[in-house]
């Protein structure tokens, strides 16, 4: 691994510490009334998004990791937020089930060979992306996130 990737698993890594620490005294009752953001989702609704964003995101891995330039289709949120039923979710089921993705998905990025980093995939609405500039965007995505956990908590 060059010194890039490691800065990145670094910071990947660091969301879990981050979102059980803004979640450590917060009720299940806080983290489904505070809402915000432009989809107006309350904590546990945020929360529901990283882990199932996470579960597609492993999957995306893995298909470039096993298959020569692969279609990674995108999906509706909106859509998977009613499916899913983001709204009747509960913060002591969806944090777990987030860290146990995100650990699935650090234990795949750990194994990578240097080259591997570089596999590429065809991404629906995004186009041409590759494992490292994808592990890119989800950091971007997580601190997106985080932020707007934090902000909610603090209104």
């Amino acid at each position: 691994m060059n010194n890039t990737t490691d800065i990145l698993l670094e910071t990947f890594r660091s969301t879990p510490d981050i979102l059980t620490g803004l979640l450590r005294n917060v009720s299940d009752q806080q983290a489904s009334a505070a809402r915000g953001g432009d989809e107006n989702w309350s904590v546990v609704q945020v929360l529901c998004h990283l882990r199932d964003a996470e579960e597609r995101n492993l999957e995306r891995i893995r298909l470039m990791r096993t298959q020569d330039n692969p279609v990674l289709e995108g999906y509706d949120q909106e859509q998977w937020a009613r499916e899913r039923n983001y709204a009747a979710a509960h913060l002591d089921e969806v944090l777990p089930a987030f860290l146990k993705f995100r650990a699935a998905t650090l234990a795949e990025l750990a194994s990578l060979a240097p080259q591997e980093w570089e596999r590429p995939g065809r991404h629906t609405e995004e186009g041409p992306i590759t494992i490292l500039s994808h592990i890119q965007r989800l950091v971007r995505h997580d601190a997106i996130h985080l932020a707007q956990i934090a902000r909610q908590l603090s209104e």
